[in-house]
C-alpha cells in the first residue's frame, strides 16, 4: 500500500493572479445582472468597476522583473479595493434583481470568490515575518474543492489535486481512501488491512508498505493479529548477527515486493492521465481518479485471459505434436511461441 496525488489541471496559485480572477468574475456579475435589469432601471447609470484600470495594475505588478514586496502590497490592495466596490454594486443590484438569473455558474463563482476576498484579506494583515496560513485556502476560482497537497519531494514540493491511498492485491488495485484535503497516510493503514479482510475472508499474511506506516500503534495492530509488517523494527536491533542478517535480506525482499504499487502510480500518471485532471467538478474529479484504476484492473484481466487462453492453445499443440511423432514442436513453432 502507498498513497499518492493525483494533480488537477490548475495553475499554479499566487495572490495576485487569484483576486485578479475574483475581481473578473466579480465584473462579469455586474455585467448579467444590467442585462436582466427591469425596465424601472432602463435609464439608471451602470455601476462603474474600473475593468481596464484593475486590468492595467494587475499586468504592471506581473510583468515586473523584480518584484518588490511594497509593490505588490499596492497591487494586492488595489485588487482588493475593486473586489469590495463590485460586491456593493451587486448588492445594491440585488435588491431589484435575483441572482439566480445570473446562472449557476457565475452564482456558485460568486459564492467563492467572497470566502477568497475573506481569506485574502485576512493573509492581507498578517504583518512580516507571521506564518501566511489560513484554513481551508482556496487555491482556485472554479475549482474550490481543491486544497495544496505537501509532498516534500524534488521538482515538485506541493500538489494541488485529490490524495488518494492505494492498496494493490495480486496485482489488482484498489482505492481505499480519496480526499481532497491532506491527511497522514499512516492512518489508513488499519482500514486498508480491514478492508482486505472484507474482501478475501481472512487477514493478510504480510504488509509491505513504506516507512511512515511504521508507527507504535500500526506494529501493534498488526503483530496482534499475526501479520507481518515491512520495514525496520522500531527499538534497538537484535544482539545475534545471523539474525540481524536474516532481518536485512527481509528488509529488502520485502522493499522489491513494494515495488508494484509505486509502479501503479507510475502507469495511471504516465499512461491513462492521472498526472493531470481535467474535470472541473469534485465529483467528476474523483470519478476520473477511479475509472483510472478500473481500467487499469480490466486490462490486467483481459492480458491474464488472453495469456491463459495461449498457453492452453500451445500445450494443445504441444501434446499434438508428440502423437503425429515429433519430439519437440517444429523450429519455427518454438519461434513463435517465443
Amino acid at each position: 500500500m502507498d498513497a499518492t496525488c493525483a494533480p488537477e489541471d490548475i495553475r499554479f496559485p499566487n495572490d495576485l493572479s487569484l483576486l485578479n480572477e475574483a475581481r473578473e468574475v466579480t465584473e462579469a456579475v455586474v455585467d448579467a445582472l444590467w442585462v436582466v435589469r427591469p425596465t424601472s432601471l432602463r435609464k439608471a447609470v451602470k455601476p462603474r468597476t474600473y475593468r481596464k484600470k484593475g486590468r492595467v495594475a494587475f499586468l504592471s505588478a506581473i510583468r515586473s522583473r523584480k518584484l518588490s514586496s511594497q509593490k505588490l502590497r499596492r497591487a494586492l490592495r488595489y485588487q482588493l479595493r475593486c473586489i469590495r466596490r463590485n460586491q456593493k454594486s451587486i448588492a445594491r443590484l440585488h435588491q431589484d434583481i435575483p441572482l439566480e438569473s445570473i446562472g449557476k455558474r457565475l452564482y456558485r463563482a460568486l459564492l467563492v470568490v467572497a470566502e477568497l476576498e475573506r481569506q485574502q484579506r485576512i493573509l492581507f494583515s498578517l504583518k512580516e515575518g507571521e506564518r501566511r496560513s489560513v484554513p481551508d485556502r482556496i487555491v482556485s476560482v472554479w475549482k474550490p474543492h481543491v486544497r495544496p497537497i505537501v509532498r516534500g519531494k524534488a521538482g515538485c514540493p506541493v500538489e494541488f489535486g485529490a490524495k488518494l491511498s492505494l492498496s494493490v492485491i495480486d496485482g489488482m488495485s484498489f482505492v481505499d481512501r480519496l480526499s481532497f484535503d491532506a491527511y497522514n497516510e499512516c492512518g489508513d493503514l488499519i482500514g486498508q488491512a480491514a478492508a482486505y479482510h472484507r474482501r478475501m475472508g481472512y487477514w493478510p499474511a504480510s504488509i509491505h508498505a513504506d516507512k511512515i506506516y511504521l508507527t507504535r500503534e500500526n506494529i501493534a495492530w498488526c503483530k496482534a493479529r499475526g501479520i507481518r509488517l515491512s520495514g525496520p523494527m522500531l527499538g534497538r536491533p537484535v544482539a545475534d548477527e545471523e539474525t540481524r542478517k536474516e532481518n536485512r535480506r527481509q528488509q529488502r525482499q520485502d522493499e522489491v515486493e513494494r515495488i508494484p504499487v509505486e509502479g501503479r502510480f507510475g502507469v495511471a500518471k504516465r499512461r491513462y492521465g492521472l498526472s493531470r485532471i481535467m474535470r472541473r467538478l469534485k465529483e467528476t474529479s474523483e470519478s476520473a481518479i477511479t475509472i483510472v484504476f478500473l481500467v487499469m484492473n480490466l486490462y490486467k484481466i483481459l492480458r491474464d485471459l488472453l495469456l491463459g487462453i495461449f498457453e492452453g492453445l500451445w500445450s494443445m499443440a504441444r501434446v499434438t505434436f508428440r502423437l503425429l511423432g515429433y519430439t519437440t514442436a517444429p523450429p519455427r513453432m518454438n519461434a513463435w511461441a517465443g
